[in-house]
């Protein structure tokens, strides 16, 4: 089951909001199959980050940033990977990476760590003041940045129709990206 609903959300990422919604609905009875799905995603997310597949590794992001819209994954979860994604010098991909999971969660996550977003976003403006990538990740980043002045309001975390648990059902796994304990699963 949680092989088929990460193939599922890696290969059409467009409906990863809905398979998130049904992870979030059987983690409400079987969290160890909601555990199992974060932990492989995880991993997968490492594993496409490792070998620079940028289509993959940006689908299981934003698998795992609509995870959090669920409240399966923590926002610290979140963070690390835009992190990941910005540390260092980075590449024209993983900034865009970055760009598109900081567009889908950023409404959420700025609710629960506006200094996170902070600092993400800081990131993002030092990167495009080095003028060091792409035009086109600059153009996207601009609007990630003007997106923010509207406070994100313009995409909100979760449909309605997509809101099937309850705040005090969810059940939210804290686990790290560099945890070591998923890699024997």
């Amino acid at each position: 089951l949680t092989k088929s609903i990460l193939q599922a959300a890696v290969s059409s990422p467009r409906y990863s909001s809905i398979y998130a919604a049904l992870v979030a609905v059987i983690n409400t009875k079987l969290p160890e199959v909601g555990e199992l799905v974060v932990n492989r995603t995880i991993l997968a997310f490492r594993k496409h980050y490792r070998r620079k597949e940028k289509t993959s590794c940006l689908a299981t992001a934003l698998f795992m940033g609509h995870l959090f819209h669920q409240g399966v994954v923590h926002e610290l979860l979140i963070l690390q990977v835009l992190t990941l994604l910005l540390d260092g010098d980075p590449t024209d991909d993983s900034v865009e990476v970055a760009v598109q999971l900081m567009t889908t969660v950023g409404y959420a996550l700025l609710e629960v760590s506006p200094a996170g977003v902070r600092a993400v976003l800081e990131r993002l403006r030092a990167l495009l003041h080095e003028g060091s990538l792409n035009k086109r990740v600059e153009i996207k980043m601009e609007e990630l940045l003007a997106l923010r002045k509207t406070g994100f309001r313009d995409h909100p975390p979760i449909p309605e129709e997509l809101d099937l648990v309850e705040r005090d059902d969810q059940i939210t796994f804290e686990t790290s990206l560099d945890d070591e304990d998923i890699d024997a699963e």
